[in-house]
């Protein structure tokens, strides 16, 4: 086993660690709440705020160019 661990030891930390990552994932989520909708028409680039900041006016900029 790794690091001269019994197998039993070995499956418990395995398994506390697994769940302590899953317990973490869960609070993040309820903490933050995602909005996990999907919409029905995707949104133009540069719509989201989740986006770079100057996105939108990059994209208008090679719109007047062309």
């Amino acid at each position: 086993m790794p690091a001269g661990v019994s197998w039993p030891h070995y499956l418990k930390m395995l398994t506390a660690s697994i769940l302590a990552m899953f317990a973490g994932a869960q609070v993040v989520h309820r903490y933050y709440r995602p909005d996990l909708s999907v919409p029905e028409i995707p949104p133009e680039p540069g719509e989201l705020r989740t986006e770079l900041l100057g996105l939108k006016q990059r994209h208008r900029e090679a719109q007047n160019s062309q």
